[in-house]
């Protein structure tokens, strides 16, 4: 079994995250006796205060345990590890994926781990994003 890799702060889930969660399960997914072989998918979830340096003092807007809970309710999920550093690199190397998944506003080399796993980046589905989530809202009140 292989193993992918993907990080963030996941603070708002919405059908992007989704859709590359999903992407990464059904990554190299291949059939053995009739029982599909789907890879191991372990996901780096920022720390509420590596994302308050990422993001601001505003984010982030659900706790580090809430957002892990709601990802590992996810059937694409197999493993949730919560860091605190403002990369994954050292996380990354102890997981040591076979494949790192980014969305589609990364490019390969400049992918964190890049040296460590190949890297795949999946399409980015445009208009979804926390931020704009975010920003919505507060317009909209």
């Amino acid at each position: 079994m292989h193993t992918v890799f993907t990080n963030g702060c996941f603070d708002i889930l919405h059908k992007g995250h989704v859709k590359l969660l999903e992407f990464c399960k059904h990554y190299k997914g291949v059939s053995f006796r009739g029982h599909s072989l789907y890879p191991h998918v372990v996901i780096g979830l920022n720390s509420d205060e590596s994302v308050k340096r990422l993001k601001g003092d505003s984010r982030p807007i659900n706790s580090q345990e809430d957002r892990a809970y709601v990802l590992k309710s996810l059937e694409y999920v197999d493993e949730v590890i919560i860091f605190d550093e403002d990369t994954p690199y050292e996380l990354i190397k102890s997981v040591k994926p076979d494949f790192i998944v980014k969305g589609g506003d990364y490019k390969k080399e400049d992918v964190v781990g890049n040296d460590l796993a190949e890297v795949l980046i999946y399409n980015y589905i445009d208009g979804y994003s926390t931020t704009n989530i975010i920003k919505k809202s507060q317009d909209d009140l």
